[in-house]
């Protein structure tokens, strides 16, 4: 698919995607990149070369919910 040359056109987005997530395994890593990729593909169009995964991997101990620590769980 070829880039359109209208920026709010259909195939012209250049997504990037932050995962906020707890640390994982790299094959969990890398299945997860792939579905999100394949996701922005399939609803906006995109070449897979312009869709930018960025992973943030926060430690339990650096992480709360509800007021705990995610590490006191």
């Amino acid at each position: 698919m070829g880039w359109a040359q209208n920026p709010t056109e259909k195939g012209n987005q250049m997504p990037i995607v932050t995962v906020l997530q707890g640390p994982r395994t790299p094959e969990l890593k890398r299945e997860l990149v792939q579905k999100v990729t394949d996701a922005f593909v399939d609803s906006l169009g995109v070449p897979a070369e312009s869709v930018q995964v960025w992973i943030q991997e926060t430690p339990p101990d650096s992480w709360a919910i509800g007021g705990t620590l995610t590490a006191d769980k």
